[in-house]
């Protein structure tokens, strides 16, 4: 098989590392890639979001499947492009990905399908929004409709808080369009958990349960990010609990979506808040999550190909997941400054010291190798170190030794992400 992954995150790297391992795959290509993914996989020139680019690359070179990484061009339409062309692909269609695309269609469709959701108003005019925030005793998040890197959703302690946010994503526009309608919802309180699924129309495989880090700081204090770590398996996540995920909100979603005239096919992503009256959906995502990937698929014990393959050829009822016991982790090596504003081009140091180690990863995000082979960081995100061990007490040694083997200028990460565990389950072995 000939396959071609779009995308040039950690994510990517990770889904090129476990495709590569599939013994029914024999070339590779990353479109653009990144500094990892180029010692897996060669580089396609196209760049994510130029979808004729990347249909041409794709038929001109025989891929047999294409997988998306980034929400870009799902919600461009890059599978409906696609479709015309006879070529296969992972992910939804344009009018599918509307679920990640616009926050005022996911709310309004859980609310038309009942299922699980913080009570929530949609506004336009900045000045009507801030007129009812004066008017709620609650703490709330602001939403920008459209997407934004990961960084739309403002969680908001106080009325100032909340009436600084609508300034500062519908009037200073710091999303740009994205930010032409917003959300404002009740602030749900609860540990979160990731829940993704292989979809196609009435089939689903689940994933093993994931736990985001989002806050830029320890102590999940600071802005939101694309996220600075993850774990897998949830602590929290046992199979009663998933069970409910699936009757409550993953099979509702893909029964709605039939129902409205949109079958889903593709990575459905359920983000959660267990709250006292049960998981409650956050926002939806169309893909593999970003760093979920790089904690999920070094515990899957299935060939991921298989999975790929039984989704888009309609066997999705058929295929079982199996994954491997114990616990990983990754931690996100983050530029300083992210997500502000940061450097590029700094050195990294110390790449080959992990990679060595047995049960240690690293994936690539922000990064660019040169002919010389020296790796530069070239983004906020620039790597995911991952580790597995028996538990999360080891996968976490293994995790932040690897860590603390790498060096860049500026270089940050939390040190967190892994014996956090503990506070959501007294400690898990």
């Amino acid at each position: 098989m000939r396959v071609l992954v779009i995308g040039n995150g950690g994510r990517e790297h990770a889904l090129v590392w476990k495709i590569a391992q599939s013994p029914q795959v024999e070339k590779i290509w990353c479109a653009p890639g990144n500094g990892g993914t180029a010692l897996l996989a060669d580089t396609a020139g196209p760049e994510a979001d130029d979808l004729e680019g990347l249909a041409d690359f794709a038929a001109s070179n025989a891929v047999d499947l294409t997988i998306v990484g980034p929400e870009g061009p799902l919600v461009a339409g890059i599978r409906n492009l696609f479709d015309t062309r006879g070529l296969k692909l992972v992910g939804p269609t344009r009018e599918a990905a509307a679920l990640e695309g616009s926050k005022v269609f996911a709310k309004e469709f859980m609310a038309r399908h009942g299922i699980p959701t913080a009570p929530f108003r949609v506004f336009s005019d900045p000045g009507e929004a801030k007129r009812w925030i004066r008017g709620q005793d609650s703490s709330l998040v602001v939403k920008a409709d459209g997407l934004a890197a990961g960084k739309g959703v403002i969680v908001c302690a106080s009325r100032e808080e909340a009436l600084a946010a609508v300034d500062r994503v519908m009037v200073e526009r710091a999303f740009g369009a994205a930010g032409d309608r917003v959300v404002i919802e009740e602030r749900l309180e609860g540990p979160e958990i990731s829940m993704l699924a292989l979809v196609c129309g009435d089939d689903l495989v689940r994933l093993a349960p994931a736990m985001d880090f989002k806050r830029a700081y320890e102590g999940d204090a600071g802005p939101n990010t694309g996220g600075m770590g993850s774990i897998a398996p949830h602590a929290l996540a046992d199979e009663s609990l998933i069970a409910e995920i699936e009757k409550s909100v993953l099979r509702p979603t893909c029964r709605g979506m039939a129902e409205d005239g949109i079958p889903y096919e593709g990575v459905l992503y359920a983000g959660l808040m267990m709250t006292p009256s049960g998981p409650q959906v956050l926002e939806y995502n169309c893909r593999f999550g970003d760093p979920e990937t790089q904690a999920i698929l070094p515990l899957l014990g299935t060939d991921l190909v298989d999975l790929f393959l039984a989704m888009v050829d309609g066997r999705l009822g058929a295929a079982r997941v199996e994954f491997e016991q114990g616990a990983c982790i990754c931690v996100v090596v983050a530029s300083g400054g992210y997500p502000g504003p940061f450097e590029k081009g700094k050195e990294i140091a110390g790449l080959e010291d992990p990679s060595t180690e047995e049960g240690v990863v690293v994936f690539h995000a922000g990064t660019s190798r040169k002919a010389d082979g020296r790796v530069l960081t070239q983004g906020g995100r620039v790597l995911g170190v991952t580790a597995v061990g028996s538990d999360f007490d080891g996968a976490s040694r293994r995790v932040y030794g690897a860590v603390d083997r790498i060096r860049f200028e500026g270089m940050r990460f939390r040190r967190d992400i892994g014996p956090r565990v503990a506070e959501y389950s007294g400690g898990c072995a």
